[in-house]
């Protein structure tokens, strides 16, 4: 039986639905550990439930900012939120229902419950047209059976709160079904991470409706809810030593409300007055953000288009100094993509540039060594946002930008970049594994035809086998092998293959399975948490076994994964 409402409303405004994303992101904060416990494999990187809450607490932010209660509006604002700061597959996903749902409610002041149940139906089929190859038993079955039964709820008549009921009651329906759609869910004894993440986010806006709890009006009420957090890496490449001359030290971000609003136009007329240039919206909200020497003149401009909302300017060399005289020798990933002035920015451009993800300074290293422009640290539990990589893909000084994931969870998020990113071409270059994005760059040419440059670094992504040691993070049954909290765990393309209580029997378990004397190179990361004579003792072994297989060992300095390891 539901509760009864105690607060009535028949139709949805821009301010009321602002409130519901906010609770939406409010509730998913509260039980994101318990979605990333649902993680299907048990090793420390089940991040669905974090990169969900990233996702819809950017979208909060963005929709706290429209002063305007249309609902049209403030669901544009949520959408574009949810797409810069969409994490990881979940969040990409996340961010497509998003848009779908601000499709839906586009151009209208307020919503009643059919207008909001073929929003969500709206919602459901962007994110499918955003799924290569949607798979059922996730995310988006559950998310289709609750649009699905909110429009046959409204359609007979249902009230606003009632259709939503509805809609959550049958997506919990559908989501105690989806161990039996995936057997891996099965096995693993969870149900779906994304479906039970996205009926959470139903449950806030539900909340709100009826009144059932307290649901703050703002993020920022709560201090118990975080920003996302900035990932900390033990070294970051660049030093902030000494104060950097700037050519564009004003980074200008603004609204543009108005009638008419021509994203395209607007693009072209700013394409050359600075750098880092961002124009996204629609013919009613542009945002812009962009760095000048002059904001006046850019402001200018803009309200010839029409008002002006949001306007915040930062003096990056003030920024810049403050970290200079701090004398800081570490840097957030934050600084390392944000505002600061790239070392590049003076070279001539090229035609080809190239950014890759890595987990650890020392495989970031390896990866600037061999070519790669920018650096975005990330990977396995914290999934870089579609905002951070196309930062790092504006600092490159090219034409023409080539993206490595370096990570299946990451690929989604990558793939949104030509979405914000305008002014040079975007490609994705959809590696999986760290071994396959060494092996996709050294195909890398940066002055070679794009065509052939893609089917060369995609033939490389075939040319090696990754494997992986890390450990479990509880108890779990996965095919044969019973595993238990704390056991070492050895990986093949994302596939448990071998447990055991010794590092270095498992390590050397999972080479073996990966026919490494069968190979001409076997290439060996080893982590932050690796000692040397640990490192020297598996050496010794593959010497022992096969003197004649050349073997590269760098410091990855990765956490969690105590090796990572390429053979080819």
């Amino acid at each position: 039986m539901r509760p009864a409402a105690t607060k009535i409303t028949s139709v949805l405004d821009g301010h009321l639905w602002k409130q519901m994303i906010v609770a939406g992101a409010k509730a998913l904060e509260l039980k994101k550990h318990d979605v990333d416990a649902l993680n299907v494999f048990p090793v420390p990187d089940g991040d669905t439930g974090t990169n969900m809450v990233l996702t819809i607490q950017s979208a909060a932010r963005d929709a706290e900012k429209v002063a305007n209660h249309s609902i049209g509006e403030v669901a544009a604002a949520a959408s574009m939120g949810s797409l810069m700061g969409a994490r990881g597959n979940s969040g990409v996903i996340l961010s497509q229902l998003l848009r779908g749902i601000a499709k839906g409610f586009e151009g209208l002041h307020t919503a009643n419950s059919l207008q909001v149940a073929l929003a969500l139906q709206a919602g459901v089929d962007t994110a499918y047209r955003a799924v290569m190859k949607p798979v059922e038993g996730t995310i988006l079955t559950v998310s289709k059976e609750t649009a699905r039964a909110a429009l046959v709820m409204a359609k007979s008549g249902g009230s606003l709160i009632e259709t939503l009921q509805e809609a959550h009651e049958k997506g919990l329906k559908c989501l105690a079904k989806t161990p039996d759609m995936l057997p891996v869910l099965k096995q693993a004894g969870v149900v779906d991470a994304g479906g039970q993440g996205f009926l959470i986010i139903i449950g806030g806006w539900i909340a709100v409706l009826t009144g059932e709890t307290l649901i703050l009006d703002s993020l920022d009420d709560d201090q118990t809810l975080p920003k996302p957090h900035v990932q900390e890496s033990s070294e970051i490449k660049r030093e902030f030593m000494q104060v950097e001359s700037l050519d564009y030290p004003y980074c200008t971000e603004f609204l543009v409300k108005g009638t008419d609003l021509r994203v395209e136009q607007i693009k072209q007329d700013l394409f050359d007055r600075g750098d880092s240039l961002l124009v996204v919206g629609t013919p009613e909200v542009v945002k812009i953000h962009v760095h000048v020497k002059n904001p006046g003149k850019i402001l200018d401009y803009a309200i010839q288009w029409g008002s002006l909302h949001e306007v915040q300017i930062h003096n990056m060399l003030e920024q810049n100094e403050n970290m200079a005289h701090a004398g800081k020798k570490e840097a957030t990933t934050d600084a390392l993509q944000g505002d600061i002035k790239p070392e590049k920015e003076d070279q001539p451009l090229k035609e080809s540039g190239l950014v890759a993800v890595a987990m650890g300074q020392g495989i970031a290293d390896v990866f600037l060594s061999l070519g790669a422009d920018e650096v975005v640290f990330g990977g396995q539990t914290m999934n870089p946002s579609t905002e951070d990589l196309a930062e790092a893909v504006r600092k490159v000084p090219a034409r023409q930008v080539f993206i490595l994931p370096n990570n299946g969870n990451i690929v989604m998020a990558a793939r949104q970049v030509k979405d914000v990113v305008q002014d040079r071409q975007v490609h994705v270059v959809p590696s999986k594994s760290i071994p396959q994005g060494i092996a996709a760059l050294l195909s890398f040419s940066s002055d070679g035809e794009i065509e052939q440059t893609m089917k060369n670094m995609e033939r490389g992504l075939g040319s090696v086998r990754s494997g992986e040691v890390t450990y479990a993070v509880r108890d779990s049954q996965y095919g044969d092998l019973t595993i238990s909290d704390g056991d070492i765990l050895g990986l093949i393309e994302d596939v448990i293959v071998t447990t055991g209580k010794s590092i270095n029997e498992v390590a050397q378990a999972t080479l073996e399975k990966m026919e490494w004397k069968t190979h001409d190179l076997v290439t060996i990361f080893y982590g932050e948490e690796i000692k040397q004579e640990e490192v020297e003792r598996l050496q010794d072994w593959l010497r022992e076994e096969n003197p004649n297989i050349e073997v590269e060992i760098h410091p990855g300095r990765q956490p969690l994964y105590y090796y990572i390891f390429g053979v080819e």
